[in-house]
Parts: C-alpha cells; structure tokens; sequence
C-alpha cells in the first residue's frame, strides 16, 4: 500500500477495543476481523495524522442497563428528551476490556480521544458526546485538533458502524471535514443495519470506500 502524502487527510479510528470483539460484553458481529487489516494500513503509515477513539465509561455509566432498575441490554429509554440504548457494561475506565486492541501497533497515533467519562452523558461520536441535561452536545475537541492541523479530510473505520462510526462520520460532516467511511475496515454491532447505514451515509454525502483504494494509480 502506497502512502497517499497528502497533509491535510486523517485517519480516524474509532473504539478498536477488546469489549466490542466476539467474547466481549458488547461484542460487535465479526468485530475481530477488521484487526489484520487496521493493524496493516497503520503500518503503511498512509496518513500522516491519525486519531484513536476510545470508549472510557466509568462504574453506573449511565449508559448501562445495569444502572437501570428494570431494564435490561438493548432496551431503549428517554433520556433528556431523546432515545437512549441501554447497553451491556462495557469499557470500563482502565481495565483491558477499555484498551486499544493489543493486536495493533498504536505507534503511529498523533491523538486519543477518551469519550463517554462524564457518567451522566453517553457518546457514540468522536467529536460530540451524546445531548447531556441541558440539551447540547458537548465537543470533545477532535474538530479543532485536525483543523489546527490543516487537515480538510477524514477517513473513518472502526466499531460500530452503525453507532459510533456512523455517528462519528456524520459529525465530521457537521463540523465542515470531506468524509469516507472504511467499509472493509468497519463492523457493526448486527449485519441487519448495514442497509439502512449505507442509505444514511448516501444520504449526508459521506464517501463509502475500501482501504485497497489508499493507494495510488
């Protein structure tokens, strides 16, 4: 593979994490087969700015069915005036579920971004957490770090892709950024989505494409 040199593109990957993989309590289907190939497109050293995401949830998340009397996995509530998925505990603050998969060599991030810490507010986006109390999303700074850095495009891949590589490719959109979604290197939580994803992302003008076209001609 072929270094693209281009300055102002990034690489974004979101939540390679071991709780999303097969085994883990919020594993995503076939989660573990995008590992060889992030693992090698890191290694092409393609892009010469690349972020990681990272799902960081301290105990009685919020977001967790757990911290719910009554719920359990996958049920949906309201939660400041908008639909919330309850999930299965998962990524907890500084336990090996919670690290970047250990099968990748990170070496070649310039960033991390730690998301869902506040225990009140969940996050899908690399960019924005989820509509806290008082009705705004937060920004978790990733738009201003590319854009201090002359970066105009962005390339996502990662896990879900139907949660917080969709949310986090629409919000890259939001915040002004020329977006491709990594398909091959994507995985969502159930196959079942994956056609509603794609007329979303046709939908917003956001680019889907394979890791096999970072190459030149």
């Amino acid at each position: 593979m072929k270094p693209i040199i281009d300055q102002h593109a990034a690489l974004i990957v979101v939540d390679v994490q071991p709780d999303f993989m097969p085994g883990g309590p919020l594993a995503c289907h076939e989660g573990d087969t995008i590992v060889p190939g992030i693992r090698a497109l890191l290694k092409a050293r393609v892009f010469s700015h690349v972020v990681a995401t990272q799902d960081w949830h301290p105990a009685g998340h919020i977001s967790f069915a757990s911290s719910h009397a009554g719920t359990k996995p996958f049920d949906q509530i309201d939660l400041y005036g908008h639909p919330q998925t309850l999930w299965p505990d998962h990524c907890l603050q500084a336990t090996h579920g919670a690290a970047l998969h250990p099968d990748v060599d990170w070496s070649s991030l310039n960033a991390i971004i730690r998301k869902g810490s506040h225990p009140g507010v969940d996050s899908y986006s690399g960019f924005r957490e989820n509509h806290g109390p008082d009705g705004r999303r937060p920004c978790t700074g990733l738009a201003g770090w590319l854009s201090e850095r002359g970066v105009d495009e962005v390339y996502v891949c990662g896990l879900a892709r139907d949660v917080c590589v969709l949310w986090t490719a629409q919000d890259a959109v939001y915040a002004g950024f020329r977006t491709h979604l990594l398909w091959d290197l994507s995985r969502p939580v159930t196959p079942t989505t994956d056609a509603a994803t794609r007329d979303t992302l046709i939908a917003k003008g956001i680019a889907i494409t394979e890791a096999s076209s970072l190459q030149r001609a």
